[in-house]
């Protein structure tokens, strides 16, 4: 793992967390490794599972020379120490049935040995390749930086012959790079318990009529979907409801959109320590990026705090929603306008929308059923015997 398995850690630690615990629940004999950027992330999780086969090692301190050579040769591996490999290399020569590798960068781990590729699952978050694809990029360190991950990530996902996606749209991409292996998709888990549904109450005393956006800027979908909503959405919307608030919140979020933080009636937020309160004081979420594959964790725990979401296409990927029931998904700057200013004045419908979304995140995306869609790959991987 790329990170810790903790429910409130990094975004795709939530889905850690639930792959862990669930595997262990189900008695499976699991060997985990996790590589952690933050010390604070791999305490709590610690507390959480203090059990032995769960290992945490901190990112390696590499010096400026070092991170280069190191990124030249085997670009985004950074982050794992040799302890971690070795120790994970120890453990593989016990004996194994599945490796199971989350993300794509976790490939370096195994590389390498070919045994191994063959029999691990490779599995594919978000690429690149997609994400990136229509940005325009004028400074010469960013151009070679994005060409470096799209070409590794392609590299990487077409060595290993089990490849496990979290949508429909990254395995028809990854089956393009490489029909000859097998693709399978299945989506990824979220605890619900661990998210309160917010009351009407709690909803009518907090929010009056704010706009949210909240997601990472150090991602382009989410750093592409804050522009968005600031430049086009946003101004249409304030002459439409002049009482309206707008409220971004994300990592890195003031240093990516410091061109914005003197605008009136918008408060720009980062690295904030704890996430619901913002969540709860939100009248709906306006998500729109331009680009941006996989599954956004921002919408499916909007979705089980219980408030209504705005987007495009892409911010409802891997989600099988019905549109107008569980979301409004538009895709030109007028329709993301209409939809958001029709939801925003209709308290009705986001009484709808949000307890319809809530029920579809709890069933589709619930722990038990997306390890057992696991569980089927699994078997498919065992029988095949390499």
């Amino acid at each position: 793992m790329l990170e810790p398995p903790s429910p409130f850690g990094g975004a795709a630690g939530r889905w850690y967390y639930v792959l862990y615990k669930e595997l262990v629940k189900r008695n499976y004999d699991v060997q985990a490794f996790a590589a952690c950027s933050s010390i604070e992330h791999m305490n709590e999780t610690r507390k959480i599972f203090p059990e032995q086969s769960l290992r945490l090692y901190p990112f390696p301190k590499r010096n400026g020379f070092m991170k280069k050579i190191v990124t030249l040769f085997r670009p985004y591996s950074y982050m794992f120490d040799e302890k971690m490999i070795s120790d994970i290399d120890v453990e593989l020569k016990k004996g194994h049935d599945i490796i199971h590798l989350e993300q794509m960068w976790s490939a370096w781990t195994v590389v390498d040995n070919e045994a191994y590729r063959n029999k691990s699952l490779l599995n594919v978050h978000y690429l690149s390749s997609i994400d990136l694809e229509f940005t325009r990029i004028l400074n010469l360190k960013e151009k070679m930086t994005v060409a470096l991950m799209k070409k590794t990530e392609k590299k990487l996902a077409c060595l290993f012959p089990f490849v496990r996606a979290i949508t429909p749209r990254l395995t028809e991409k990854l089956t393009e790079w490489n029909p000859e292996s097998q693709h399978f998709f299945s989506p990824f888990g979220i605890d619900s318990s661990l998210y309160e549904y917010i009351s009407d109450s709690k909803r009518e005393s907090k929010t009056g009529k704010t706009i949210s956006l909240i997601a990472s800027m150090n991602w382009y979908p989410g750093l592409s979907a804050a522009k968005r909503l600031i430049e086009n959405l946003w101004p249409e919307l304030k002459k439409l409801n002049p009482e309206a608030r707008l409220q971004i919140v994300g990592w890195g979020a003031r240093t990516a959109l410091t061109d914005y933080l003197q605008l009136p009636d918008v408060e720009i937020l980062e690295n904030v320590p704890s996430i619901q309160e913002y969540f709860e004081r939100s009248s709906l979420i306006l998500y729109a990026p331009v680009r941006g594959s996989g599954v956004k964790i921002k919408i499916l725990e909007a979705m089980l705090f219980g408030i209504p979401v705005v987007t495009t296409a892409e911010g409802v990927e891997g989600i099988n929603y019905q549109n107008g029931v569980h979301a409004m998904v538009g895709e030109t700057d007028q329709q993301l306008i209409e939809l958001t200013h029709e939801l925003l004045n209709n308290k009705g419908q986001q009484s709808k929308i949000r307890t319809a979304a809530r029920k579809l995140i709890e069933n589709e995306f619930s722990p038990e059923h997306t390890v057992n869609e696991l569980e089927k790959i699994y078997d498919t991987i065992i029988s095949r015997g390499l």
